[in-house]
């Protein structure tokens, strides 16, 4: 490949151009529990959409493997470079285009942070609500993935937030798609297909994102249960109460312990409850005005209590902003106590707990701890899978994917597929849509250079 690199040193400048020892291990991986590292043949860094189009001419020409990566916090394997591919790193297309008060919207190069948006932002009392935890994550990353997470429930996901994309395509040809616009009916939606594609259709090279306003009062509810049937019947009358809460999740008994214990953190819970509950209820509500937002908390406290909630606490803001972040944590807590894998299965909200019946089964059968924690208001389970035994492993993660479908689920609700879950996705997806998906690629990437080993062998 070293002719590659070469030809590759008259697009951008020798030291955005590493090969051999210049690659660090950084470049070799995501945050993948589950998937061996691989080190690309060569990393590029590129500064413009019209590098980045060049690069993938000459990879077109040359059929060579081309991988996109952002900040590599990805779950699914996405990122990790097969060793004759190019890895593209965003890192350098950090730039926040513009902040377009008028319009409410921010344009921004994928290499832009969700921490980096965020402080921008704040000053000026707007938001772009995608939380999914890791705030060092790359927004084009997010825009791959069709990242979710906790504040879903309220607003929805990447895919609900990107009106515009700007993209290359696999032969270097430049596209815009979408634009600052509140609807459009023009065609096919191409911003929508590609947000979630995992770089297999296009690389992104500029998002236009929704900007919301930034409600400044925010409180925290805290509801032990004794099972997790008595919370999967709460979620749906707290989403239809209308107190709209921005963040809505359920915390087994030994990931509360854990990630609380990783941080440090004593929410005052006495032992009594500790020792009873199966899990907990996290109810997070914002608003423009403090009367308002108490009285939220009110209605909430008193519907949880005459749902069987063995108790109710309004958490002091630091507290509840602490169980939050420990929350956003609960990846590291489980990579810390050695979890093989982990999964992020989507159900209907109202079938959580006829999903948890299969896991606990699934469980006992094969003999493995499972743990985890969830996006209740939107049906996202996050389960740790404690089993070292890959071929033990591989049956357990199966039969849960399989439960997850069984009840209308899917195999991920935001991770992504990548090349983790990809041998369960093409086991137990419809043919049929595995075959569409097929067409679709290859229209986009004739050559197949785009991400090979993503989504489809």
């Amino acid at each position: 490949m070293s002719d590659v690199a070469e030809a590759l040193q008259q697009i951008l400048p020798a030291e955005h151009v590493l090969a051999g020892d210049d690659i660090t291990e950084d470049y070799t991986r995501d945050e993948t529990l589950s998937y061996e590292a691989g080190t690309p043949a060569v990393v590029v860094r590129p500064g413009t959409a019209e590098d980045v189009a060049a690069i993938c001419r000459l990879a077109s020409e040359r059929g060579t493997p081309i991988v996109a990566r952002g900040s590599g916090t990805g779950l699914s394997g996405a990122a990790i470079p097969p060793p004759d591919a190019i890895l593209i790193s965003f890192e350098r297309m950090n730039a926040i285009v513009e902040i377009d008060t008028e319009n409410h919207v921010a344009v921004v190069q994928p290499g832009v942070t969700l921490a980096q948006l965020d402080e921008a932002l704040a000053p000026l009392g707007l938001v772009y609500p995608v939380h999914p935890g890791e705030t060092s994550g790359s927004l084009g990353g997010n825009a791959a993935t069709n990242a979710g997470g906790m504040r879903a429930v309220k607003y929805g996901v990447t895919r609900n937030q990107i009106i515009g994309l700007q993209c290359v395509l696999a032969d270097g040809r430049i596209i815009r798609t979408g634009g600052k616009l509140a609807k459009s009916s023009t065609g096919y939606d191409l911003t929508q297909l590609i947000i979630g594609s995992e770089g297999t259709l296009a690389l992104v090279t500029e998002a236009i994102l929704k900007l919301h306003p930034r409600l400044p009062h925010r409180a925290t509810v805290l509801a032990p249960f004794r099972t997790l049937e008595e919370i999967t019947r709460a979620v749906p009358r707290i989403v239809a109460s209308g107190v709209g809460p921005m963040i809505l999740e359920y915390i087994d008994a030994f990931t509360m312990a854990a990630i609380t214990a990783h941080v440090g953190l004593d929410l005052g819970i006495p032992d009594a409850i500790k020792e009873t509950a199966t899990a907990y209820l996290v109810v997070v509500m914002e608003s423009a005005r403090p009367e308002r937002l108490d009285e939220d908390v009110t209605a909430v406290g008193e519907l949880v209590t005459g749902l069987d909630a063995m108790d109710v606490y309004i958490l002091p803001p630091q507290a509840g902003q602490q169980l939050i972040e420990a929350r956003e944590k609960a990846f590291w807590t489980a990579k810390a106590a050695n979890a093989a894998d982990l999964v992020d299965i989507v159900v209907p909200r109202a079938a959580i707990a006829e999903f948890f019946t299969h896991v606990v089964a699934i469980a006992a059968e094969h003999e493995t701890f499972l743990a985890g924690c969830g996006h209740a208001g939107d049906g996202n389970v996050h389960l740790s899978v404690f089993q070292p035994d890959p071929d033990k492993r591989y049956r357990v993660m199966r039969a849960l994917f399989e439960a997850g479908m069984s009840v209308g689920g899917a195999i991920s609700g935001e991770h992504g597929i990548g090349r983790s879950k990809k041998k369960y996705f093409l086991e137990l997806e419809d043919p049929t849509k595995i075959e569409l998906m097929r067409g679709i690629k290859k229209v986009f990437d004739p050559r197949g250079i785009l991400n090979p080993g993503t989504l489809f062998d």
